[in-house]
């Protein structure tokens, strides 16, 4: 039986998921959260699997009583990730649902009953305009904002000091413009600190002059070990939407751009081998291009080819993006797809498509190396890292307002594996 010590301020992180905000805690502290609270038992599996020496309940937040969870001990720190689908744009004009929305209420329940010294709530941008809903499961316009007001007084009335802002993942180190609202709330009488940026944009003069390190690309997540089928060789044709947005990508991407992103030369050859030894000499029928690809200058292979790359979108705005900027926002559902030409530098000899793969989306969302996410199928764990938090970002804001809980850098069990 695990000792307790009633003397050590110990962590909490309900809506634990599979680990986002736990790993990032532990990348600061150097010692796992050590209550986690979720109800889904794969989302618990994933997050006992990467957090052992953590106490888990897998059942829903308002079943656990926060005293007898905690058995005397004092929180330090209460970390709250509600759903935020019933809070998000992306929800669209459909329905929500109260019950959803007002699960952050599970913050002020914990402040009421254990008093913790700092709490952090992660949401949507959304978040701040949680309001009353109609009958028919719509915001009211006109009461927009009034519940989350509502939410910041009752901290307060606590003895809460509370502070909000919006955050970019991007900045603080994880290859991902992943934007998220977050909350700091304290009741120690200390001063509530917001990280400064650790990363930046690389033309920026702050990146130039050495004083923030250039964003982390998608570029650097993409496992380059992994083929890319042909578009052509496919037992079934793409449907037609797909061939636009391949379309639109390679006019964006290659031809109306000087400097596409390669691909690197030691992973060609797990590149369209087959396609590229059956129709190098023929251009592909059916894409017609504005103009010849003139700009693409480097060097191929025996054939004189080379291969450029850029991720096709299957939703969101835009029509995909290069590799070499942040991973835009990962959602629940097969969002993006490795789009890979290859090219004589006048026209197309084949086209590679597939989609990104969860060992490159947890990449791309800042997770660290070594880190087990293969519990579930495919699509449990693409929804399980499109709902969770970039590590980066539970990291650094514990470390600039719990300094006296943290660790250096390199006493982080992740540290040799990203070194």
């Amino acid at each position: 039986m695990k000792q307790i010590d009633l003397f050590r301020e110990i962590i909490v992180d309900n809506f634990a998921g599979g680990g986002g905000a736990s790993t990032g805690i532990e990348l600061a502290t150097g010692l796992s959260v050590d209550i986690a609270i979720n109800h889904d038992p794969a989302a618990i599996a994933m997050h006992e699997v990467n957090h052992p020496d953590t106490e888990h309940y897998c059942e829903s937040v308002w079943d656990v009583d926060p005293k007898e969870a905690v058995k005397g001990r004092k929180v330090g720190l209460a970390w709250f990730s509600p759903d935020c689908t019933h809070h998000s744009k992306a929800k669209g004009g459909k329905p929500v649902k109260q019950s959803i929305r007002g699960l952050a209420w599970i913050a002020v329940r914990w402040a009421i009953a254990v008093k913790p010294r700092v709490i952090m709530l992660e949401n949507v941008e959304e978040f701040k305009d949680w309001g009353p809903i109609s009958k028919e499961g719509k915001p009211i316009k006109e009461q927009k904002g009034q519940t989350f007001q509502s939410f910041v007084k009752t901290l307060e009335s606590l003895g809460y000091e509370v502070q909000f802002r919006e955050l970019t993942a991007c900045d603080y180190g994880a290859p991902t413009i992943r934007k998220r609202f977050f909350m700091v709330a304290r009741c120690d009488g200390k001063e509530i600190i917001w990280p400064k940026p650790t990363h930046g944009d690389p033309k920026s003069l702050l990146v130039q002059t050495g004083k923030l390190k250039p964003w982390r690309t998608s570029y650097e997540i993409i496992d380059w070990s992994i083929g890319v089928p042909s578009i052509f060789s496919r037992k079934r044709p793409l449907v037609e939407n797909t061939m636009k947005r391949i379309k639109r990508g390679i006019d964006k991407f290659i031809v109306n751009n000087p400097s596409p992103v390669m691909v690197p030369d030691k992973s060609k050859a797990a590149f369209l081998i087959s396609y590229y030894t059956e129709q190098s000499d023929k251009e592909v029928r059916g894409l017609s291009l504005d103009r010849p690809l003139h700009t693409i200058t480097a060097g191929g292979n025996r054939f004189g080819l080379v291969t450029v790359a850029f991720l096709t979108k299957y939703y969101g705005q835009g029509v995909g993006q290069r590799l070499d900027e942040p991973l835009h926002t990962i959602t629940t559902k097969d969002r993006f797809a490795l789009t890979t030409v290859c090219t004589n530098g006048q026209r197309i000899a084949d086209i590679g498509l597939r989609m990104l793969q969860p060992n490159e989306l947890f990449a791309g969302q800042g997770f660290p190396p070594g880190y087990t996410f293969n519990i579930g199928n495919k699509s449990d764990q693409i929804r399980r890292v499109g709902n969770s938090v970039p590590p980066q970002f539970a990291e650094q804001l514990v470390r600039a307002n719990l300094p006296e809980m943290c660790v250096p850098e390199h006493m982080n069990k992740y540290y040799s594996k990203a070194n």
